[in-house]
């Protein structure tokens, strides 16, 4: 299977299975973030924390924003979960971070029991 940017991917997804290797189940979002910084750092993955998303409406650019947990590479969302199941909710606030003509690719990473094997 080819994956877009499929080394950056698997650099994240590595980095993602590390925190979840220590960190485990049960902790707020705001936890696995910090936590996902750290290993990006660690390793090497370029990333912005929080950062927010202009939206275009028309010919206009809209002063509310979007906010990424990540953008890693300058190109791929890494959106957070700490929830036991994702919903359709979940899918289409990333799905509306695609249509930005910069970012080509997310990583949506589940943190809970089910989450990987380690």
């Amino acid at each position: 299977m080819n994956l877009l940017f499929e080394n950056e991917t698997f650099a994240i997804i590595g980095a993602a299975q590390e925190v979840h290797k220590e960190l485990g189940n049960g902790f707020l979002e705001a936890v696995y973030q910090e936590a996902l910084s750290l290993e990006f750092k660690k390793r090497a993955i370029p990333f912005h924390r929080e950062k927010e998303l202009q939206i275009q409406y028309k010919d206009a650019i809209l002063t509310k924003t979007y906010c990424a947990d990540f953008i890693c590479y300058d190109k791929i969302i890494i959106e957070l979960k700490a929830v036991s199941k994702l919903t359709t909710e979940h899918e289409s606030q990333v799905l509306n971070y695609l249509k930005r003509d910069s970012i080509k690719a997310w990583i949506n990473n589940q943190f809970w029991r089910s989450f990987i094997k380690t």
